[in-house]
């Protein structure tokens, strides 16, 4: 088998169908969106085009990349858990995982890039003057040694060098769960925002990964095959039976243990932390969390998993859809609702919650990391499909 790899040996051009090319143009116009909306930011400033305070700093930007990198996370793990041990009935999912891994950190970079004011100053300083007791610092060190691995790897799959890509893999798994982890500690460390202080977030973060990536996984399956209008194998069904059982085990975790972090706030809690749950409970973001978080993400998909048992691919994907959208709102709520108590509250007739809305420019970048994820998803299905049904010789 030769090692040699070409586009052509991969591509798959009848996927690339009118409708399909339209719907790519439509992911790459919100890409040149979200980069027209960042290139403004840079040009008058963030706090002119953000809606970001001092008091405020971090909004959906922050959020939406903690989504991105979460998911890419999750994405990883399945993949590395998958190549690792070949025969388990992940494997026939494996190769195209590593890729919405790549696509969805991709993601996550390019709205952090434009979140951070000056973001050419964080590769240079971070190998110039690394802060090794700065868990930021090791969070953005360890996501790029795990897009370095995964790029490595995914080469590598492409050229059939199976058992060096499982190697690549590993590290890349080891990096994101690292990478992960830290994500949950850059919140979970700040002692003056008592809704994120504490052990759990780190864990819950990395719960968070195996079921967004589950979702993912869910999701583009089943588009991809949707696309070229083709049924799944026998194979490929029971691997997406067995990503379904995984992301029913981890809405069912994640609802248990979100239950208990805010009963947690009630029980002998900080005072701060209490108001910080009200507002989710029956504040601002209430309808985030009732509508969004627990309905749609939690209570709909579980449903539709029990409900159909796992026997229809499109029931799959609609819970894995609806995973992914109260996943979206549930990092929003955490962040926003983490920083809207203000933290000298009773002081200067402040008020009990600080207003947040995102500003147009934030919405457009958050729709142009979507714009990435989804032309990405595409492409790869253009340019790749070949070499995603072949995940068996780990």
């Amino acid at each position: 088998m030769s090692n040699n790899f070409s586009i052509a040996a991969s591509a798959e051009p009848e996927v690339a169908t009118p409708a399909i090319s339209k719907t790519t143009l439509l992911f790459l116009l919100l890409i040149v969106a979200g980069l027209g909306a960042g290139a403004y930011a840079f040009t008058v400033g963030h706090e002119a085009a953000y809606a970001n305070t001092r008091e405020m700093p971090w909004g959906i930007l922050i959020s939406t990349y903690a989504f991105f990198a979460i998911t890419s996370t999750g994405l990883c793990l399945l993949a590395a858990i998958s190549h690792l041990f070949g025969g388990n009935k992940f494997a026939p999912l494996a190769n195209r995982t590593v890729f919405l891994s790549i696509v969805t950190i991709m993601a996550a970079f390019s709205i952090i890039g434009m979140e951070i004011e000056n973001p050419w100053r964080m590769p240079l300083y971070n190998m110039l003057s690394p802060n090794l007791t700065s868990n930021i610092w090791w969070m953005g060190t360890l996501y790029g040694l795990a897009v370095g691995f995964m790029l490595v790897e995914f080469f590598l799959i492409l050229t059939k060098r199976y058992r060096l890509a499982v190697v690549l893999g590993v590290l890349g798994a080891l990096a994101e769960v690292a990478a992960n982890t830290n994500l949950g500690a850059v919140f979970a460390t700040l002692s003056g925002r008592p809704f994120w202080y504490g052990a759990q977030l780190p864990v819950y973060f990395l719960a968070s990964a195996f079921m967004s990536g589950a979702a993912a996984i869910l999701l583009f399956t089943h588009l991809a095959y949707k696309i070229r209008s083709q049924q799944m194998g026998t194979d490929t069904m029971e691997a997406m039976q067995s990503a379904g059982k995984v992301l029913t085990l981890m809405l069912f975790l994640v609802g248990v243990g979100t239950g208990w972090r805010f009963i947690s706030f009630y029980v002998g809690g900080d005072e701060m932390g209490r108001i910080a749950a009200d507002n989710l409970l029956s504040g601002p973001l209430s309808t985030n969390f009732w509508v969004f978080e627990v309905v749609v993400g939690f209570l709909m998909p579980l449903a539709i998993l029990v409900a159909s048992r796992m026997k229809s691919t499109q029931a799959m994907a609609t819970a894995g859809l609806l995973t992914l959208v109260g996943q979206f709102f549930s990092r929003f709520d955490l962040v926003v609702g983490g920083q809207q108590v203000p933290e000298f509250l009773g002081w200067d007739n402040l008020p009990t919650y600080l207003p947040y809305t995102p500003s147009l420019a934030e919405i457009l970048v958050v729709l142009g990391g979507i714009g990435i994820a989804g032309a990405g998803f595409l492409l790869g299905e253009r340019f790749f499909g070949r070499a995603f049904r072949h995940s068996g010789h780990h």
